[in-house]
C-alpha cells in the first residue's frame, strides 16, 4: 500500500463532500501518475491555504465518472474512492503538528515551503511511515473532534485562473493554478485555544526583505511586500509599515499573473511599472522561489521585469543546478537561467551597507543590480 497526497482548497473539499465523497479528481496532465496508483492505496487530503489535513480516502480504482462535481475545473483524471476519514476544516490536523515528525517538515526551515511537497498532487509520500502517522492523527482527530478556528478567507480561496495562450494563429484558453503562500500563519503545536501565530520576528528571510525595501525606498521607488509577510518585523519595524510600501499593485495583468506577482517576496515599483522582483530563499531546496519566477515567465513570456533570487552563499551551487532544469528553460522564449539572476546574502548586504555608508541611494539606478547578480548561462559547471 502506498500513501499519496491529495490537495484540495476549502471550496473543492466542500464540493467533493457534497457530491458524496466517492470520486477524487486531478488535472488531465496527472493521468500518467494516476496509472501508478493501485486499489487499496490511500489518498491523504490536505487543504492548501488552511494548512490542515482533513481526510483519508482508500482508492477503489479508475473511474469514467464525468459528473460536474467541481464548479471550477473539470479535474478529468479521476479515481473512485472510499472514505476512511472525512473531517470538517475546523476539525482537521494542523500541519504544525507534524514538525520534526515527517520528511517534508523536518524543522522550522521547512515551514511554509514543505520541500515543495504541497505544490501538486497526487504525489507519493517519500516515507511510508509519514503516511501512517498522518492517517493515525486523522483517526485521532475524528474521535476527539477538537475545533480550531479557520480563516474564512483562506477557506474560500480559489487558486484557479483562466489564461489565454497563443498556439500558432489561435488563442487557446487554459485553466491554471497559482499556489498560495503557505507560510502565513499556523496553529502552534499543543495549543488548545484560538489560532496563535508563530513568531515571525528575527528571521533571515525578513531581514533580507527589510534591506530590499529600505534600499528601494532610498532610491525613490515604491515597494511591494508579499501580503503574508507584512506582519513580520525587523529592527523593531513591521515590514508593512516601512516607508513607500504600497497596498495595491498595478493592475495591467490578467488575474493569474496578478496573483503570481502579489505572492513574490519583494518588488520595486515606479509608477505603474514593476522594475524588479525578488524571491528570498532561506530553505535548503530554493526550489519554490524559482517556480514562482518560472510561473511568471510562463504567464507573461514577454514581460520586462528584472528577476532575482536572493539566497544564502552556500546555496549558490544548488541555485546553479536548479535554475538550469529543462522545465525552466526548454521551449521557452526567455529561459529562466537568462532571466533570473542570483544574488547571495553576503553580496547583497555588502552592497547595501556600502550604499548606506556613502549615502548615495538617491543617486543610483536599480540597474546596478545587473552587476551584482550572477547568471548561470555558461556551459561550464558552477
Amino acid at each position: 500500500m502506498t500513501y499519496w497526497i491529495d490537495l484540495f482548497t476549502g471550496t473543492t473539499w466542500r464540493q467533493f463532500r457534497e457530491a458524496g465523497a466517492a470520486v477524487s479528481g486531478f488535472r488531465e496532465s496527472k493521468r500518467s501518475t494516476l496509472s501508478r496508483i493501485s486499489p487499496g492505496d490511500v489518498l491523504l487530503c490536505y487543504l492548501t491555504g488552511v494548512m490542515r489535513w482533513v481526510g483519508a480516502l482508500e482508492v477503489v480504482g479508475p473511474t469514467d465518472d464525468h459528473s460536474p462535481i467541481w464548479g471550477q475545473g473539470e479535474f478529468s483524471a479521476r479515481l473512485a474512492v472510499k472514505p476512511v476519514v472525512l473531517l470538517a476544516p475546523e476539525h482537521g490536523v494542523p500541519m504544525a503538528d507534524l514538525q520534526g515528525r515527517v520528511d517534508f517538515f523536518a524543522g522550522p526551515a521547512d515551514r511554509g515551503k514543505f520541500k515543495g511537497f504541497v505544490r501538486g498532487s497526487p504525489a507519493a509520500f517519500k516515507r511510508p511511515s509519514d503516511g501512517v502517522l498522518i492517517l493515525d492523527l486523522l483517526q485521532q482527530a475524528e474521535r476527539t473532534r477538537v475545533s480550531r478556528p479557520v480563516d474564512p478567507r483562506k477557506l474560500a480561496y480559489k487558486p484557479l485562473f483562466k489564461v489565454h495562450e497563443k498556439v500558432g494563429k489561435h488563442q487557446i484558453e487554459r485553466v491554471v493554478s497559482i499556489p498560495g503562500a503557505e507560510e502565513t500563519s499556523e496553529v502552534v503545536p499543543g495549543s488548545t485555544g484560538g489560532v496563535e501565530t508563530l513568531p515571525l520576528e528575527g528571521t533571515r528571510h525578513t531581514e533580507i526583505q527589510f534591506e530590499l525595501a529600505e534600499l528601494g525606498a532610498g532610491m525613490g521607488l515604491d515597494i511591494w511586500i508579499a501580503r503574508n509577510d507584512r506582519s513580520r518585523s525587523w529592527k523593531g519595524k513591521s515590514l508593512g509599515e516601512l516607508p513607500r510600501i504600497v497596498n495595491e499593485m498595478p493592475t495591467q495583468f490578467n488575474p493569474a499573473t496578478q496573483k503570481t506577482i502579489e505572492l513574490i517576496d519583494a518588488l520595486w515599483l515606479k509608477g505603474n511599472s514593476i522594475l524588479a522582483a525578488f524571491e528570498v530563499e532561506c530553505t535548503t531546496s530554493i526550489y519554490s522561489g524559482l517556480l514562482r519566477m518560472s510561473d511568471l515567465l510562463a504567464l507573461q513570456p514577454n514581460i520586462d521585469i528584472k528577476l532575482y533570487l536572493v539566497a544564502p552563499d552556500e546555496r549558490r551551487g544548488k541555485v546553479a543546478v536548479e535554475i538550469r532544469r529543462p522545465s525552466f528553460n526548454l521551449g521557452r522564449p526567455k529561459p529562466l537561467e537568462r532571466a533570473c539572476g542570483f544574488i547571495s546574502f553576503s553580496r547583497l548586504t555588502e552592497k547595501v551597507e556600502g550604499i548606506r555608508k556613502l549615502g548615495i541611494s538617491s543617486s543610483i539606478s536599480p540597474d546596478f543590480l545587473d552587476k551584482v547578480a550572477e547568471y548561470f548561462t555558461g556551459e561550464s559547471e558552477p
